[in-house]
């Protein structure tokens, strides 16, 4: 069997297993539900998830340790996840190779020759490992500052390649020691007088475009929905995301660029192709020339889907493993081997000094840049609601990869992808929005918990979240609380009865509960022109026939005491039927006057009782903005957000 054949199986096969795992990603009893399938191993496999959490967190979650079998892959067999195994990658190669079908050779040769381009995916990776290493860089360097002999040594060193750099040591190697000791020198320095660790801060953006959470974001919550609508076999409703069609609009634009050139996204673009690459250098294996026998036909070139030139000089960081070129030389001198390539080869990927440190420098500065507007401290917003289990915000941003698999899980559909509420650095990030859901936050339900591939949404029981067993003296989970909007809520400020916020609230006891208040209905005090023991007659104004007719209306005559009111079951234009149980003892004479009351039940919140789950205001009846509604306010993961003492 031909390799090419098998490579093309290979990624048949990871590609069905990648969409059955985003098709299981639900809860339900049956087989094909979310049951113990591994739904998030292709992240696990990522070593891009795996370095930006170790640099944003110290820390390697055990389930990513996959990640580091396939660097060791990597590093013996060159690029192979690109090529073999990458959902992502295969939908780039199934549609670039739609785009250069019938082409003449000129023009496929023209397609996959090597461009400087392909150097920005390098840069986009630095930037993404810069902004999330800043403190971790902070810490070394104040271990650095703490230990004085290394930090005399250090910057001794750093002020003397700095005098010889300065000097006009014109070497291109020494000025790059000079430039980079004198940076190192400078956040020495800096360290000496001022704390780095409150002034430099990382972050975790690598899941905007590694291409590993971009396709499960995308899939999940722009595809599976998309198709879904029509069968509901995922799904019992439609289900919506906010923001989705910029989410589509970026996995489309990159799918489609594949038309323009083939591998557009992994050659341009791909941070995780550019790990690869950088580590390709050292790989065992690799594509290259046998001997100088080629008699430069360049077919071998015509479907290379990295633009690595095997012709030539082979860039082996641009080499993704399709092994076209094997299949396509009909001289046999295209091999997979581990001598190097009898053309020679070029190891480094093609990246300038100054775009380099553009790029680090950049990565390091971003993220306390975006931080000054205070989204993370002080004027944090009420809206931003993270689903129950969330860490501090900070440590969330630290570790979310907005892969979706949360939003994806969640049976209500309240959990949904962050636009700018949360900044620029929460894109995406997991927020809840009780108006788009089915309901609030499900009472019973920790789902969306434990299926976080790096804990910034960490494992909790259902005991922890409700409060219960060992974790009573803490009390549940709070993710926000509910407040009453007095200008629109109905028995607030229309006087129309309505409890359907208090009915819905699923905590017991209630943390909603009412306030009784009498009100007097407009134009509705009246003139008595006859009385019954169970109706009066009434003269002047007109009343609209069973206005008054559904148990929440009261009749009082004005010259009782306040608390004396009478039950309304019915009323014509002229008259008011009473409960029996409500019958006048002394009939009112003619003349007097009696008001029509509305019974209200007007909603308080209880703080202690409330976790912010939002069935509330999913429930309210006023359904634009809503009259109850929930904010962060008193969320219980961060102490400085709490209401209560």
């Amino acid at each position: 069997m031909k390799i090419v054949i098998v490579r093309r199986i290979s990624q048949v096969f990871f590609f069905v297993v990648f969409l059955w795992f985003c098709i299981v990603s639900s809860l339900g009893t049956e087989w094909w539900r979310l049951r113990g399938w591994p739904v998030n191993w292709f992240l696990q496999l990522d070593p891009l998830v795996a370095l930006g959490t170790v640099l944003t967190t110290g820390t390697l979650y055990s389930g990513l340790s996959w990640a580091l079998a396939v660097l060791v892959l990597t590093v013996l067999f060159g690029r192979f996840f690109c090529g073999w195994v990458c959902p992502f990658g295969s939908i780039h190669h199934f549609v670039g190779y739609l785009g250069r079908r019938g082409k003449p050779l000129s023009r496929s040769l023209e397609l996959n020759r090597p461009h400087a381009g392909q150097a920005v995916k390098y840069y986009v990776l630095l930037f993404l490992l810069c902004a999330a290493s800043g403190v971790l860089a902070a810490r070394i360097l104040r271990l650095v500052f703490d230990t004085p002999p290394i930090f005399l040594a250090l910057a001794a060193v750093t002020i003397v390649a700095a005098v010889l750099t300065v000097r006009g040591l014109r070497s291109n190697r020494r000025k790059a020691y000079g430039i980079f000791l004198l940076m190192l020198g400078f956040w020495t320095a800096a360290a000496f007088v001022i704390p780095l660790e409150q002034v430099i801060r990382s972050s975790l953006q690598s899941g905007l475009l590694d291409p590993i959470p971009l396709v499960y974001r995308s899939v999940n919550l722009v595809l599976l929905p998309l198709l879904d609508s029509s069968t509901r076999t995922l799904f019992v409703g439609q289900r919506y995301y906010e923001g989705a069609w910029l989410i589509g609009a970026v996995f489309l634009v990159a799918v489609l660029l594949n038309l323009k050139t083939p591998r557009f996204y992994c050659r341009y673009v791909c941070p995780l192709g550019a790990l690869y690459g950088v580590l390709a250098r050292l790989s065992l294996w690799k594509i290259g020339r046998v001997a100088d026998e080629c008699t430069n036909c360049r077919l071998c070139e015509a479907n290379c889907e990295g633009a690595c030139e095997p012709a030539g000089r082979i860039r082996v960081p641009e080499c993704v493993l399709c092994m076209n070129c094997l299949d396509e030389c009909r001289h046999d001198v295209i091999a997979y081997r581990t001598a190097p390539s009898a053309s020679g080869e070029v190891l480094v990927p093609d990246m300038s000094r100054r775009g380099f440190v553009l790029a680090g420098v950049s990565g390091l500065a971003v993220i306390p840049l975006v931080r000054l507007g205070g989204g993370m401290s002080h004027s944090w917003n009420p809206e931003v609601i993270r689903p129950p289990g969330a860490l501090s915000e900070a440590d969330f941003i630290a570790r979310c990869l907005k892969c979706g698999q949360c939003m994806r899980v969640c049976p209500t559909n309240v959990v949904q992808p962050c636009g700018l509420q949360a900044g620029l650095e929460g894109l995406w990030t997991p927020v809840l929005d009780f108006r788009i859901g089915t309901s609030g936050c499900q009472y019973n339900c920790t789902a969306c918990s434990h299926v976080c591939p790096t804990a910034a949404l960490r494992p909790i029981s259902l005991d922890e979240k409700l409060g219960r067993g060992g974790f009573a003296g803490k009390g549940p989970i709070r993710i926000g609380t509910a407040f009453v909007d007095h200008g629109r809520c109905l028995p607030w400020a229309m006087d129309k009865p309505c409890i359907v916020c208090q009915e819905n609230c699923p905590v017991s006891p209630k943390a909603i509960f009412v306030r009784e208040h009498f009100a007097t209905v407009r134009d509705g005090v009246v003139e008595v022109k006859s009385a019954e023991p169970l109706s009066i007659r009434i003269g002047g104004t007109v009343l609209k026939p069973g206005r008054y007719a559904a148990g929440d209306h009261y009749l009082k005559v004005s010259s009782e005491p306040e608390h004396q009111r009478r039950r309304i079951v019915a009323n014509g234009e002229y008259t008011v039927s009473l409960s029996p149980e409500h019958r006048f003892a002394e009939l009112p004479a003619a003349g007097t006057r009696v008001e029509i009351q509305v019974r209200l039940q007007r909603p308080q919140v209880d703080l202690e009782r409330c976790t912010g789950c939002g069935v509330c205001e999913h429930e309210c009846p006023v359904t634009g903005r809503r009259a109850i509604r929930v904010t962060a306010e008193n969320e219980s993961r961060t102490r400085k957000k709490s209401l209560l003492l």
